[in-house]
């Protein structure tokens, strides 16, 4: 650093004795050529930058890959929702529902259907009503491993006796 200070200081003495004195208007600073031994960044200063750089980029990876993870897994949650909705709108007609077990596979996504009879502990059956209600159990699965399980209760009318 003393020698930049050095040699900054010799050029302004060199342009002094060699200049007249300046003119008003002349406000320019003296230019002197640099050293090689002044000129650009030295190779410590270009070590510590990219030191510097490198721990930010290792504080900042972590983060990156937690974020990577967690769009993930809402892409996979999305996915396994989107195939329960499907498998649910393609359940047959009220009228058609029995209680039974369907399986199948959709967009690579394994799924079961339980269709249970509905109970409730509690609840004073009272006056037979025209409405059965069953419990729908869909759970997908997929190839990974998540599994997401809707749990629904439809209404279908009671078949007269």
């Amino acid at each position: 650093m003393s020698s930049r200070i050095t040699a900054a200081s010799a050029c302004r003495e060199k342009h002094a004795r060699n200049h007249a004195p300046r003119a008003a208007a002349d406000f320019s600073k003296p230019t002197c050529a640099k050293s090689a031994s002044t000129a650009g960044f030295t190779i410590i200063e270009a070590l510590v930058a990219l030191a510097l750089v490198a721990v930010l980029l290792a504080a900042i990876a972590p983060l990156m890959a937690v974020a990577h993870r967690g769009i993930r897994s809402v892409e996979q949650h999305i996915a396994l929702v989107s195939a329960a909705r499907s498998i649910e709108a393609g359940l047959p007609a009220r009228d058609q529902l029995t209680e039974d077990t369907l399986t199948g596979e959709l967009a690579g996504n394994r799924w079961r259907v339980d269709i249970l009879p509905f109970s409730v502990r509690g609840i004073d059956g009272g006056e037979p009503s025209r409405w059965t209600p069953q419990t729908i159990v869909i759970t997908v699965r997929s190839p990974s491993g998540a599994t997401l399980r809707l749990n629904t209760v439809r209404l279908s009318r009671r078949r007269s006796e």
